[in-house]
C-alpha cells in the first residue's frame, strides 16, 4: 500500500532534480544577455507566473496577511537566491558548468558546516569526516585552477542560507516564491528599465530573444512545484539521495556536451567529494534508520489505550 502511494512522490521529486540538472541545457540559450539582465528578467517573470498561479487558485488574498517579520525571512530568502541564480547563469553562460555542478556537490557538506558555526550543533565522527574530505576537495580544486572554486563555493553558501531560511519561513511553497518576487522585484524592474533607457537591454531585441527571457519564469517555477509535492510525499531520506541527481546531470553536461577541460587532479578533486556525500548520506540514512527503530520500540513498550482506565 505504502509503495504504490510512494510511487508517485519519487516521480515528483525525479522531475523536479531532473529539470534543474538540465538548466545548462536552458540557461546556455540566454549567453546571448549578461548575467545580470538574465538575473532581473528571471525574478520578474518567475513572479509573474507565480501571481498568475495564486490568482487563479484564488490564493492571491493570501499575501496580504503575511506578518512584518515573515517579509523579513523572505528579504533574506531573496538576497540569497537571487546571489545563487546570478552566479548560476554567470557560470553557465561563461563555460564553467563544472564548477556549478562542484557546488551543488558541496551544498549538503556546507549546511552542515552551518549548523556547527550558527546553530552549534554537534557532528558525530562520519560527519567530521565528510566535512574534512569535502575541505580536503576544495584545496585540491584549488591548486587545480590556481585559485579558490568561487562559482561553487558562492552557489554552495548562498543556496545553504537560501534552505536554512526556508526552514523557518511559515509560509508555503507558492507565498514564498511570491513574497521573495515581490521583494526582489523593485530592483530588478528598475535595472530592466535602466538597460532599456541605455539602449544596452538585449530583452525585446527578437522574437527569439524575448520568448527566452520570458520562459525564465515558468522554467524556474515548474520544478520548484514539483519538489514541493514530492516533500510532502518522499521521506527525506529519499530526497537526500535523489538530489545529488542535479548536479550529477550538469557535471556530465560540462565534461559530455560542452567539453570542459577535466584534468587528472580534477577529477581527484571530485572523487573526493564523492566519498565525502557517501560517508554524509550513509551516516545520515543509519541514523535515520536507528531513530525509526528507537521510536518503534517505544511504542510497542507503551500500554494499550484500552489497559489505561
Amino acid at each position: 500500500m505504502r509503495r504504490s502511494g510512494s510511487v508517485p512522490g519519487v516521480t515528483f521529486g525525479v522531475g523536479a532534480y531532473a529539470s534543474w540538472g538540465l538548466f545548462p541545457a536552458f540557461f546556455g540559450l540566454l549567453a546571448f544577455a549578461p548575467a545580470t539582465e538574465v538575473l532581473a528578467q528571471r525574478i520578474l517573470w518567475t513572479l509573474v507566473v507565480v501571481l498568475i498561479v495564486l490568482a487563479v487558485t484564488r490564493r492571491l488574498p493570501d499575501m496580504a496577511r503575511i506578518s512584518r517579520k515573515t517579509w523579513g525571512y523572505a528579504a533574506v530568502a531573496s538576497a540569497a537566491i537571487a546571489v545563487n541564480w546570478g552566479v548560476y547563469v554567470y557560470g553557465v553562460t561563461s563555460g564553467q558548468v563544472v564548477q556549478c555542478a562542484l557546488g551543488y556537490f558541496i551544498n549538503p557538506l556546507v549546511t552542515v558546516a552551518f549548523g556547527v558555526v550558527i546553530f552549534r550543533e554537534r557532528l558525530a565522527k562520519a560527519q567530521w569526516a565528510a566535512l574534512g574530505l569535502g575541505a580536503a576537495a576544495v584545496l585540491v580544486l584549488t591548486v587545480d585552477y590556481g585559485s579558490p572554486p568561487y562559482i561553487a563555493l558562492i552557489l554552495a553558501c548562498s543556496f545553504a542560507t537560501y534552505g536554512l531560511v526556508k526552514k523557518v519561513i511559515p509560509l508555503d511553497a507558492l507565498r514564498s516564491i511570491a513574497a521573495e518576487g515581490v521583494v526582489a522585484a523593485p530592483a530588478a524592474l528598475a535595472f530592466a528599465i535602466w538597460l532599456a533607457a541605455s539602449g544596452t537591454a538585449t530583452f525585446g531585441e527578437g522574437a527569439a530573444h524575448t520568448a527566452l527571457m520570458i520562459a525564465t519564469g515558468p522554467v524556474t517555477l515548474v520544478p520548484l512545484l514539483l519538489f514541493a509535492v514530492a516533500a510532502h510525499r518522499v521521506p527525506l531520506s529519499t530526497m537526500g539521495i535523489l538530489q545529488y541527481l542535479t548536479p550529477a546531470m550538469q557535471l556530465f553536461w560540462g565534461v559530455a556536451i560542452a567539453h570542459e577541460p577535466m584534468p587528472a587532479s580534477r577529477w581527484i578533486g571530485f572523487a573526493l567529494i564523492w566519498a565525502a556525500l557517501v560517508v554524509f548520506t550513509a551516516h545520515a540514512l543509519l541514523a535515520r534508520r536507528a531513530r525509526t527503530r528507537v521510536d518503534g520500540s517505544a511504542r510497542d513498550s507503551e500500554p494499550s489505550p484500552q489497559l489505561q482506565s
